[in-house]
């Protein structure tokens, strides 16, 4: 059975073809086309008609060949899996489904600092033991070995990556390892490398685009809990939904619906809002700038992304104990210098020692990531709900929970604007999946579109 897009293909060339024919046709017989009656010469007209109509057919073959890179490596004949990547700057987690289904046949993490010391791509670092793994432990796989599933299987891949994607369908991640690194879809579809060439299509996403689409598939009653009393019920289905969440990093995307299309569903828009500037709230904050303007050598402005997020966390507790070294315990302090990108992590399990840097550095974090969210809220004004996601949110739900937390304060704190904050429903997400939930929504539109 033929898709509508195959039908409308089909269309489009056949209506092409006959417009070529009709054109040869009338520079080749028609009387009124004739030079000053004599039988000899070339109707303008038809020759305008004839160059046009070449022109739309070149332009047809050249768009259906670009957007069929993908398509026409699909073989009906072969079984397709979904592969769900949430490429963070300290994980990557991957997620193996069938088609149309939501729970995954395997899933795993892979640390990304520990995966990227000895592998030549991205790729090869994570997405190869993951195929491995596959092999070994998903049943199916298992019964087919090796040789068969490399002959039977196909896979449709979505990664949801921590950086801007290119229209070349790749992404630089200034987070990813020591210095940052690349990851390109087209470079893994092309890699015909043992597991790897099971790959036919790799869509590459910015990684709130995932969290975006995710959020969609959240059950509100079990996996969300309300900041605001009440918001559930004041989610308008029409409206904008915002993301933002802070993990490694800390990003932002809104969702939006055609008024013209509504069953359309949502659409989510990617942003890097997480590198506006951060703006300090008190006299420890404006100190606090100044200290991470000089470490980053940063003249005028830091990303708000160095404050809130596990690395600004991190950020955070540097400058406290360098200004109250008396207050620094040694043990903690001991291990958050041994503890590489996993910093942010040692601050927060200590944080709940009453009166510690540690724990002021988590309030200082909170505040300024409620701040955020207000700020990101009276952008989008996104009476869908706003949608408080990422890892540090379920690790640190004290802080950012109830009105008197360092969080809802910042969060309510916008003067004349308090009413409308009031208005916005807004939840924070306790699952860590989001991204990965969003990226497989992402594959599976890739694969339908196939």
């Amino acid at each position: 059975r033929l898709k509508r897009k195959e039908v409308g293909n089909i269309v489009c060339a056949t209506s092409l073809f006959f417009l070529v024919v009709v054109s040869i046709s009338i520079m080749s017989h028609s009387s009124w086309c004739t030079a000053g009656g004599s039988g000899k010469g070339v109707c303008p007209f038809s020759v305008a008609l004839f160059a046009g109509s070449a022109f739309s057919y070149l332009n047809y073959v050249r768009l259906r060949s670009k957007s069929a890179v993908a398509k026409c490596c699909i073989d009906e004949h072969k079984q397709t899996y979904i592969i769900a990547g949430d490429i963070g700057g300290t994980n990557s987690r991957f997620a193996l489904h069938r088609p149309g289904q939501k729970d995954p046949l395997l899933v795993h993490i892979y640390p990304n600092e520990e995966a990227l010391k000895t592998a030549p791509t991205y790729h090869h670092a994570t997405l190869m033991p993951f195929l491995k793994k596959c092999l070994a432990e998903v049943d199916e796989w298992k019964a087919l070995g090796e040789k068969e599933v490399l002959s039977q299987i196909q896979i449709v891949g979505c990664l949801a990556t921590a950086g801007p994607v290119t229209t070349n369908n790749d992404v630089f991640m200034v987070n990813l390892g020591e210095n940052g690194g690349s990851i390109d879809g087209n470079e893994i579809e092309k890699c015909q490398d043992g597991l790897l060439s099971l790959v036919v299509r790799c869509k590459l996403v910015n990684d709130f685009v995932g969290q975006g689409y995710g959020v969609l598939d959240l059950d509100y009653d079990k996996e969300v809990i309300e900041l605001l009393p009440g918001s559930k019920a004041k989610m308008n289905d029409l409206a904008p939904i915002c993301c933002v969440g802070a993990g490694t990093g800390l990003g932002e995307c809104f969702l939006t619906k055609s008024s013209l299309a509504t069953k359309l569903g949502y659409e989510c828009y990617p942003s890097e809002g997480g590198h506006a500037d951060y703006v300090p709230r008190g006299p420890l904050e404006v100190e606090l700038l100044d200290y991470l303007k000089r470490k980053f050598s940063s003249d005028h402005r830091i990303s708000v992304e160095r404050v809130v997020s596990g690395r600004g966390l991190a950020n955070v507790y540097e400058f406290l104990a360098q200004k109250f070294p008396t207050k620094v315990d040694k043990s903690v302090h001991e291990e958050f210098l041994n503890a590489g990108d996993q910093q942010g992590r040692v601050i927060g399990v200590n944080s709940s020692t009453e009166g510690s840097l540690a724990q002021q550095a988590v309030q200082i974090m909170c505040a300024a990531y409620g701040s955020e969210v207000g700020n990101a809220a009276l952008k989008f004004i996104p009476t869908g709900g706003m949608f408080v996601t990422g890892g540090l949110a379920p690790k640190n739900i004290g802080m950012i929970q109830g009105e008197d937390s360092p969080f809802m304060k910042a969060y309510l704190d916008k003067g004349r604007m308090n009413g409308l904050i009031e208005s916005i429903p807004i939840f924070a997400v306790m699952n860590e999946d989001v991204g990965l939930r969003g990226a497989r929504v992402c594959a599976e539109r890739e694969y339908n579109a196939m």
